[in-house]
């Protein structure tokens, strides 16, 4: 018998190779007497040169470009904040976020905060957001996060506190996916924010909060996409079917894990991220064997279904079904040359009680993990990834 279950996404999805060259045709489909628009991307995405074409095209079908290309990774408050008020200042009609998962998450909390009376300290935790927002498009450069079609957006904190705005206002109107822009991003990236891809996927096929059958279907079929390209594009940059399947991927875990949360991977990653500046995917990589060794006594059954799309030839039990997935995830995690340990990223033993305190913080993510995780437990998950 199925349970009641709710399932919400964006409501309009583009997927067009080469859609960003036409993106200012693209928006005026859609937004026919809007003229101001402001742009949420970062320095790099900027300098690169990699934007040009769609800013060229925004400007000749009659959008007056507001660009906020500051955003940092894990983006802290002042960065929303001043974000924010440029956008106000020019009077934004329309928000897009074009970029990574933090361009697109500070995209989302300026289509808030510009239109409504509540501070961002105000919208912290889940389902606080009240009022409209502006218009909000989305419009990922890696395959990885998801934010495109989530409806959560992370800020750091503090010096290495990481907080959640959680709220269905977050969805955008219209995500556009164009792997062009993926194209010749660099190995490590494409590496570490696969694997983020697929950590998703597999936290919220294993969720024991909200998973469904339409989050499990989309959970399923990224795993098997993100799977079997991630090397693919790893070892060809310009590989176009093996970034239009990452992309693919990544959007349909972002859909998986938008009504199906993470877990316990994404609470542990945190502390190492917020303490270290480790990038989020690669924080995620870190950890994920281990929290899914940690979680193989209570979700087997579950890894061993997945296994079966990801490493079909394993057989026999659904514990060894589970191990044979985990070992297949971690020689990718090898084979695409991210770091594998918590001392490549600059961690010491004697930090490792402090991350598990840390860790600890995140009961919105650790409520949904399959297994009960204390501290004792993230601390000996820390250790096996050190």
């Amino acid at each position: 018998m199925t349970r009641s279950f709710s399932f919400q996404t964006v409501p309009t999805i583009v997927v067009e190779f080469g859609a960003a060259r036409r993106l200012g045709a693209l928006l005026r489909e859609t937004y026919r007497s809007q003229t101001r628009l402001c742009v949420v991307t970062d320095s790099a995405l900027k300098r690169s040169g990699l934007l040009d074409p769609a800013l060229n095209d925004l400007c000749a079908h009659g959008w007056h470009v507001t660009l906020v290309d500051d955003v940092i990774a894990d983006p802290p408050e002042h960065i929303v904040m001043e974000a924010a008020n440029r956008a106000r200042a020019a009077d934004a009609e329309v928000i897009l976020g074009l970029g990574g998962g933090s361009s697109m998450d500070v995209a989302k909390l300026i289509a808030i905060l510009v239109p409504g009376s509540q501070t961002l300290a105000e919208i912290y935790g889940v389902r606080k957001v009240t009022g409209a927002r502006l218009p909000l498009v989305q419009m990922p450069t890696t395959a990885g996060t998801g934010s495109e079609v989530t409806a959560v957006s992370i800020v750091t904190t503090g010096e290495t506190t990481k907080t959640g705005v959680v709220a269905p206002q977050l969805y955008a109107d219209l995500a556009i996916l164009d792997a062009e822009l993926t194209l010749g991003l660099p190995r490590h990236a494409t590496a570490a924010t696969g694997i983020d891809a697929m950590v998703h996927a597999i936290e919220a096929y294993t969720s024991v909060h909200l998973k469904n059958p339409v989050s499990d279907m989309l959970a399923m079929k990224a795993l098997s996409l993100l799977s079997r390209n991630l090397l693919r594009a790893c070892d060809n940059g310009n590989d176009r079917a093996a970034r239009e399947a990452m992309l693919l991927g990544a959007m349909f875990a972002g859909q998986a894990f938008a009504n199906s949360p993470v877990a316990a991977v994404h609470a542990l990653a945190y502390p190492i991220g917020g303490i270290f500046h480790v990038p989020h995917g690669l924080s995620n990589a870190l950890v994920l064997p281990h929290v899914m060794k940690f979680n193989v006594e209570a979700a087997s059954h579950l890894y061993a279904e997945l296994a079966d799309i990801v490493v079909p030839a394993a057989a026999c039990s659904d514990e060894s079904k589970a191990y044979a997935l985990i070992d297949h995830i971690d020689c990718l995690i090898e084979a695409a040359g991210i770091a594998r340990t918590l001392r490549e990223v600059g961690v010491r033993l004697e930090d490792l009680p402090r991350m598990a305190r840390d860790a600890m913080l995140q009961t919105r993510l650790l409520v949904n993990n399959p297994r009960p995780v204390e501290e004792g437990d993230a601390l000996a998950i820390y250790r096996a990834a050190f």
